[in-house]
């Protein structure tokens, strides 16, 4: 039962997704990577705007909801312009 409201959040999250990006083999491939990466976020819109600007300009992104970004180095060497880590 408490699975049952971030399940619900994650499944909305897709549908909304599949409807209002273009159909690009890239913005799906995004949608669903992001989704994954940013289950847990706890600003889930900020975390996956971010998401998909990195994984649109690296065509990756990491396993998991945390860590992992020696899988794509050019996700995890992106940059804001404070010098931190731009990708979530």
């Amino acid at each position: 039962m408490k699975h049952l409201f971030p399940t619900l959040l994650l499944l909305s999250l897709l549908l909304h997704s599949c409807f209002s990006q273009p159909t690009t083999d890239g913005a799906g491939f995004c949608g669903l990577k992001c989704s994954k990466r940013c289950s847990q976020a706890a600003v889930l819109d900020r975390c996956m705007k971010y998401c998909g600007i990195c994984c649109q300009e690296c065509k990756c992104v990491p396993s998991g909801t945390y860590g992992n970004k020696h899988e794509c180095p050019c996700y995890r060497d992106k940059k804001n312009s404070k010098g931190k880590p731009k990708c979530p």
